[in-house]
């Protein structure tokens, strides 16, 4: 395995040490299991969707949780005591617990998720405050030498 040094990256820049610490983690981190299979997509300018595939799993079993840029979506499988009496010739389907973690950027929330035919759906949209969104400022001239002539025509 090979390791990254940061510390230039510390050393070179200012303001930007949330970045420099998502690239630490993300090079320290344990490999994906790649479990469950999961799309992000852009449905808008501002807008995007996660889809994890979760066959087996009930609502009551799965947990989504945003909490300070990081979503962390969570699978608990509770033991079947039906299986113990099974016996299983080829056991393919994936009934284990998960836990999948997203960063996410500043000011994106989760406005809901659903769950539909093995599918879980989060919609995640980038609300910017007011403060932060552009805004026209207008420009005001001012006559610097007008003469307003009043008077009569002749």
């Amino acid at each position: 395995m090979r390791t990254v040094d940061f510390t230039p990256l510390y050393r070179s820049v200012v303001g930007f040490d949330r970045l420099a610490t998502l690239l630490e983690a993300a090079s320290k981190s344990e490999p994906p299991t790649g479990y469950p299979p999961y799309n992000i997509e852009t449905t808008g300018e501002d807008s995007y969707r996660i889809e994890l595939a979760v066959a087996g799993f009930k609502a009551d079993e799965l947990s989504v949780e945003a909490k300070e840029n990081l979503l962390t979506i969570a699978g608990r499988k509770a033991p079947n005591p039906a299986d113990a009496e099974r016996r299983y010739l080829h056991r393919g389907l994936a009934e284990r617990s998960f836990e999948r973690r997203f960063q996410l950027a500043d000011y994106v929330v989760v406005s809901d998720a659903t769950l539909a035919d093995g599918l879980l759906s989060i919609s995640l949209k980038r609300e910017l405050p007011e403060s932060l969104k552009a805004r026209t400022i207008p420009i005001a001239t001012q006559a610097a030498n007008a003469q307003v002539i009043e008077g009569k025509a002749a």
